[in-house]
C-alpha cells in the first residue's frame, strides 16, 4: 500500500494528481468528439499551433491563456484561408500551419534568457510544478467543457455524423463547429502546464480512442474515456515516481499503451471466433 501512496504524500504531488485528473476529464470529453469526427490531425496541429502564443506570453510576461488563444485563432484563420483561396484540401493548410507554428514557437522561445528551461516546460510540461491557481483554472475549464458538451450535445452529435442533416435540422453546424474548436483549444491551453503541449495530444486522443474500442454509445464513451484518462494520470504519476522518469510523459503514454493492449486483445479474440465456424463445419463433416 505504501508503494501506491508514497507518490502522493506531499502537497505538490497531490496538486499534480488533482490537476492531472481535471485535465484528463476535460481532454477526454472534448477528445471524444475529436476521435468521432476524425479531427485528430487538426487536434494535433492545434496542439502545436498554440506554442507561439505561449512563447510570446513567456517572453513578454503576460497571461499564457491569452497568448495561446490568440495563436489558435491565427492558426484556424490561416487554415481556412488556404482552404478557401486555393484548390488544396484542408489537410494542406493544417500541415503548413502545423510545421510553421511549431517552428515559430521555438524561434520565439530561443529569444528568452532561459531558453532550454522555457522550451522544456512548454513542450513537455511540469506536472510537479502545478500551483493552486493552475488547478483553479483547470477546474473552470473542465466545468466549461463538460457543461457546454451537455448543453450542445445534440448539435455536436448530429454534426459529427452528418453536417448536412445538422443544417437541415437547424442545428447551426458552423456555430457548433466553431464552439467545438474553441473547446479543443481551451482544453489544450489549460493542460499544457500539467502535461505539456506536445504530450497533451496523448490524453486528448488516447483515452477516447481506447474507449471507442470498448463501447459504442457516445455518452458512455465519454465517461469511459474520462475514467481511462484519470487512471492514466494516477498510474503515470506512480510509475514516474518510482522509476524516476518524467511524470508528464508517463501520463501521456499510459493510454496509448492501453489502446494497443486492448486492440491486440480484441484482434486475438476476433481471430479465434472467426476460426470456430470452420472447426464446427469440419467436425460435422466427419460424421
Amino acid at each position: 500500500m505504501e508503494w501506491l501512496l508514497d507518490p502522493f504524500s506531499l502537497a505538490f504531488q497531490q496538486r499534480a494528481l488533482l490537476a492531472g485528473v481535471l485535465a484528463a476529464v476535460a481532454l477526454a470529453v472534448i477528445g471524444t468528439w475529436v476521435v468521432i469526427r476524425g479531427m485528430t490531425f487538426l487536434g494535433d496541429a492545434l496542439v502545436h499551433g498554440v506554442i507561439p502564443g505561449i512563447a510570446l506570453a513567456v517572453l513578454f510576461d503576460f497571461n499564457v491563456l491569452i497568448g495561446a488563444a490568440a495563436a489558435a485563432v491565427v492558426m484556424i484563420a490561416g487554415i481556412n484561408l488556404v482552404h478557401r483561396q486555393t484548390a488544396f484540401s484542408e489537410d494542406t493548410g493544417i500541415g503548413l500551419l502545423f510545421a510553421g507554428m511549431l517552428a515559430l514557437g521555438v524561434i520565439i522561445i530561443s529569444k528568452t534568457d532561459s531558453y532550454t528551461g522555457s522550451l522544456t516546460n512548454i513542450l513537455f510540461g511540469n506536472a510537479l510544478g502545478v500551483t493552486t491557481a493552475d488547478i483553479a483554472v483547470l477546474a473552470v475549464i473542465a466545468a466549461v467543457t463538460v457543461g457546454t458538451t451537455m448543453a450542445l450535445f445534440r448539435h455536436f452529435l448530429v454534426l459529427s455524423f452528418n453536417e448536412q442533416k445538422a443544417a437541415l435540422f437547424g442545428l447551426h453546424p458552423r456555430v457548433a463547429h466553431a464552439v467545438m474548436l474553441g473547446l479543443i483549444t481551451l482544453t489544450i491551453v489549460g493542460s499544457f502546464q500539467t502535461v505539456g503541449t506536445l504530450l497533451v495530444f496523448g490524453l486528448l486522443v488516447g483515452p477516447p480512442a481506447t474507449a471507442a474500442l470498448l463501447v459504442r454509445r457516445v455518452p458512455t464513451m465519454m465517461v469511459t474515456a474520462a475514467i481511462i484518462g484519470a487512471l492514466s494520470v494516477v498510474v503515470g504519476l506512480i510509475v514516474s515516481y518510482h522509476a524516476n522518469i518524467s511524470g508528464s510523459a508517463t501520463m501521456a503514454i499510459v493510454p496509448i499503451i492501453l489502446f494497443f493492449v486492448i486492440l491486440t486483445g480484441k484482434t486475438i479474440v476476433g481471430n479465434r471466433n472467426a476460426k470456430r465456424p470452420d472447426r464446427v463445419a469440419s467436425n460435422t463433416g466427419t460424421f
